[in-house]
């Protein structure tokens, strides 16, 4: 495939974050991608989870001008007084209301960005990945849900010199990852339980393949793994789980591994989605709850940390 045939591939983009520095070494640009083959519920994301972009309604923007019904070509949006009313099931993503409202109460989760595109907006910070030893991080969702459009997408970052970090929650084809492997520098591997039936229960996730395509990896370069467990109340929040972690990275070389804490930042995400957010509850997890969890990792040879 040419460049300039690849700089025309499209992906479902969510956003590119600039000056990021929790997703991987150095200052970088973030690429969220739309889609994930999970459903944790508490995923501070929960608009990335379906394959198209999702109509979102932000309450305290919305003037209640009835634009955005009076364009909606399938009659799905009622508005009444003060209230707002989807109907998702006719919405067919066609993003007309969104670009009639007036105080932008209304987006889509994501857009369709070419390769081209992105590439624009990932220059523009060049001297601050190259002073900072930093690059570019695929994240999402799951980024291989986008996998045709993921893998030029490497191509091209790898062509143009970019260190290319890569966050998954290695629920894809062991032949995906084969593909992709050679141009990522990095895999931010999100493991999110050790027990098959939980993570099932819980997330949808299939354990078996996730740790095919985390042996895989190590197989060839542990080094170029990160380990990352969320740490979720009720779900992997206990020492047995959390320590058998540490062990999983150790056994498989892995030289590192980040605990991430509970938080309920993407609680107002739930609420502009129309969904219930079922954790609203619980109480965020504090670096000192997790500094003993860290310490044993430590003991074991790992490089620890808490937080990305």
């Amino acid at each position: 495939m040419s460049e300039n045939t690849a700089l025309d591939i499209t992906l479902q983009v969510m956003e590119i974050e600039r000056f990021a520095i929790h997703d991987g070494p150095g200052i970088r640009s973030v690429i969220f991608l739309q889609g994930c083959p999970l459903r944790c519920p508490w995923c501070a994301n929960p608009e990335s989870q379906q394959a198209a972009p999702m109509l979102m309604h932000q309450n305290k923007s919305c003037v209640f001008c009835g634009l955005c019904a009076a364009f909606c070509p399938r009659e799905a949006i009622k508005v009444k007084e003060m209230s707002f009313c989807i109907d998702r099931s006719r919405c067919a993503g066609c993003m007309t209301c969104e670009k009639n409202c007036p105080n932008e109460a209304i987006r889509f989760s994501s857009h369709r960005m070419s390769i081209g595109e992105i590439l624009s907006i990932l220059r523009r910070d060049d001297p601050y990945y190259e002073e900072s030893g930093g690059g570019i991080t695929i994240s999402g969702g799951e980024p291989f849900f986008q996998f045709s459009g993921l893998m030029p997408l490497v191509q091209v970052l790898k062509k143009y010199g970019y260190h290319v970090c890569l966050e998954t929650c290695g629920q894809a084809a062991l032949s995906q990852f084969k593909a992709a492997s050679p141009y990522i520098d990095c895999f931010l591997y999100d493991m999110k339980h050790t027990d098959e039936n939980i993570l099932r229960r819980s997330t949808g996730g299939n354990l078996p393949q996730i740790m095919e395509n985390l042996r895989f990896l190590c197989d060839r370069d542990p080094g170029r793994v990160v380990l990352r467990t969320p740490v979720i109340p009720g779900f992997n929040y206990d020492r047995e789980t959390l320590q058998r972690m540490a062990q999983l990275a150790k056994a498989l070389d892995i030289p590192e591994i980040h605990y991430l804490p509970f938080h309920t930042l993407g609680k107002g995400k739930y609420e502009q989605l129309d969904r219930p957010y079922s954790f609203a509850e619980e109480k965020m997890l504090t670096e000192q709850e997790l500094k003993p969890y860290a310490e044993y990792a430590r003991s074991l040879g790992l490089a620890a940390y808490i937080g990305g």
